[in-house]
């Protein structure tokens, strides 16, 4: 293994984006923080470095335990990093949050018929 590999192909590597565009793009735009601090996509990462990265509505720390610049396998891949205990832990909580959030919230129990988009569209015409 090499000592130091960019962020962004480690980030590919440890497959946390699908492309390496994708991992450039997140680091470029702060989505990505190493012990901290914002970086550039060609910032080499060590073995020991504490990463942030938030993909989504997801929020990963992570510690870089290998490196590697080529993408293999997702069990290769879970060997590269280890996700701290508060960051499971508020994943999990923040993942059951939206899940309540979203759960009154249901569709409409049917397509509107002809009379109902009558309606509607006389209502979007007031307006």
């Amino acid at each position: 293994m090499k000592e130091k590999v960019r962020v962004d192909k480690w980030l590919w590597a440890a497959r946390f984006f699908k492309t390496r565009g994708l991992a450039s793009r997140a680091v470029s735009g702060g989505h990505v923080q190493l012990n901290g601090g914002r970086i550039k996509p060609s910032r080499p990462v060590q073995i020991g470095d504490r990463l942030r990265v938030k993909r989504g509505v997801e929020v990963f720390t992570v510690d870089v335990l290998d490196l590697s610049s080529r993408r293999g396998p997702a069990t290769v891949a879970r060997t590269l990093y280890e996700e701290t205990e508060e960051s499971q832990v508020l994943r999990e909580a923040e993942r059951e949050h939206r899940r309540l959030v979203r759960a009154p919230a249901s569709g409409p129990e049917r397509r509107p018929d002809k009379r109902d988009r009558r309606k509607i569209r006389q209502f979007l015409r007031k307006e």
